[in-house]
């Protein structure tokens, strides 16, 4: 599904609302639509950024609501990333915050990790109880190969070894995204 510029800017609208919701501590946000597809279950991230740099992203790959409030959650838990405990966003950082959504393809196993295309596919990671994503934006912005890719989602996101995505026992996946967001600025 391709979303049109209207629900676009409304889900970027509800993730604004819900970030300043969290921050300020002003009440909660309704996902009010009557869009059709809006409502449909769909895995989603949110991701933050203060003048490029990075202030939380949190997402979903198994939806249990519908878009528009699934994106409101994700809103709400990014800001609340524990990568970001000790420097949490504040309510006067909200004016330079900028806020990106990615709406995701379901997972799909991929035989040859090598296959995947870099910067089209997402990859998620799973071995035993150990998980790690990228979204597909992560290769391009960083330049890593395949590889490279494939080997720091296992290491610096499920905490496996770099190389265990060659290994029996893990099971690679793939999807794509849709992402779109504020401009920077």
């Amino acid at each position: 599904m391709t979303l049109a510029d209207q629900q676009r800017a409304l889900l970027l609208a509800l993730a604004r609302q819900a970030v300043t919701v969290e921050v300020t501590g002003s009440g909660a946000v309704q996902p009010f639509t009557t869009d059709a597809e809006l409502a449909q279950r769909r895995g989603c991230f949110v991701t933050l950024t203060n003048r490029g740099r990075l202030r939380g992203c949190i997402g979903t790959f198994h939806p249990v609501k519908p878009l528009a409030a699934q994106v409101i959650e994700m809103a709400v838990a990014a800001c609340q990333d524990p990568r970001f405990v000790q420097d949490p966003i504040t309510p006067g950082e909200l004016g330079r915050l900028n806020v990106h959504i990615s709406v995701l393809s379901e997972l799909t196993p991929i035989a040859n990790p090598l296959d995947i295309e870099l910067g089209v596919h997402g990859i998620y990671i799973v071995r035993g109880h150990s998980a790690g994503c990228f979204l597909p934006e992560v290769a391009t912005e960083t330049g890593w190969s395949k590889e490279e890719f494939l080997s720091q989602c296992c290491a610096g996101k499920a905490g496996m070894s770099p190389d265990a995505w060659r290994q029996d026992g893990t099971q690679v996946l793939v999807f794509t995204s849709e992402r779109f967001g504020e401009a920077e600025g």
